[in-house]
């Protein structure tokens, strides 16, 4: 995918993308909309889930066709389900818009989506590359995040992913997006934190990253940490990438 013209083979750019997976606990009707007031209510838990991207297939696909082998080839997540009850004491007020972004529209605004609908987590990416497992090197950490200033609440992606009448199962699995902040720390994909592959990333051990090797293993690590609460953890989410075959 790098010269001029296309290729067909494996990923030369592969890359996470940190997000958070919701559950979806209560079934919708096919051709009827959610609410955006009862939306929240559809949310069973949640957990980690890397939204893995092939970035050149990614790219060569997205002018004519939109995101198919870019994206459809993996999707890892965190082994526990933390429950919407669990979260409670760390729900937050909704990421407030900059001055001059516009307004959502009205079926997706709601007064108590925008007092709680946000969640006060942290969120973490690491690489540890085979070279550093094998000489005993700590995982790096690449990102810290918080879920806090995501752009937009799950309740407004379960309205409007069903206000066109598609309808939800119970235990359909909807990911949030990439969890990037507003500082280069808190970006949430090599593609971000390398501006596209051309400022090499520095790890501990000397070796260099642009984009995910064979053999790179990809934690996230998310937790609520706040006085007076017992502190909430998601389990690991990781995986290793192999050569392809």
């Amino acid at each position: 995918m790098d010269g001029s013209a296309p290729s067909f083979g494996p990923s030369q750019r592969l890359d996470f993308e940190l997000e958070l997976g919701a559950f979806v606990g209560t079934a919708s009707d096919l051709a009827r909309s959610v609410p955006i007031g009862a939306a929240a209510n559809y949310i069973f838990g949640y957990c980690l889930l890397n939204d893995w991207s092939a970035r050149d297939i990614q790219a060569w696909e997205a002018q004519p066709l939109g995101p198919f082998l870019g994206k459809n080839f993996a999707t890892t997540i965190s082994p526990w389900v933390v429950t919407v009850e669990a979260l409670a004491p760390f729900q937050t007020a909704a990421f407030a818009r900059p001055e001059g972004d516009p307004a959502p529209l009205p079926y997706l605004d709601d007064a108590q989506d925008r007092a709680h609908g946000g969640l006060d987590i942290t969120l973490e990416a690491y690489i540890a590359t085979e070279a550093m497992r094998r000489d005993g090197v700590a995982a790096h950490r690449l990102t810290q995040s918080s879920f806090a200033q995501m752009y937009w609440t799950f309740a407004q992606m379960i309205t409007h992913h069903a206000s066109n009448g598609c309808n939800f199962e119970i235990g359909d699995l909807i990911g949030s997006g990439t969890v990037s902040g507003p500082e280069p720390s808190s970006w949430a994909s090599l593609l971000e934190l390398t501006s596209g592959g051309s400022k090499p990333l520095a790890l501990p051990n000397g070796e260099q990253r642009t984009f995910i090797e064979d053999g790179d293993e990809i934690t996230f690590r998310g937790f609520c940490a706040k006085p007076g609460c017992a502190r909430i953890g998601f389990g690991e989410c990781r995986a290793t990438v192999q050569p392809a075959g």
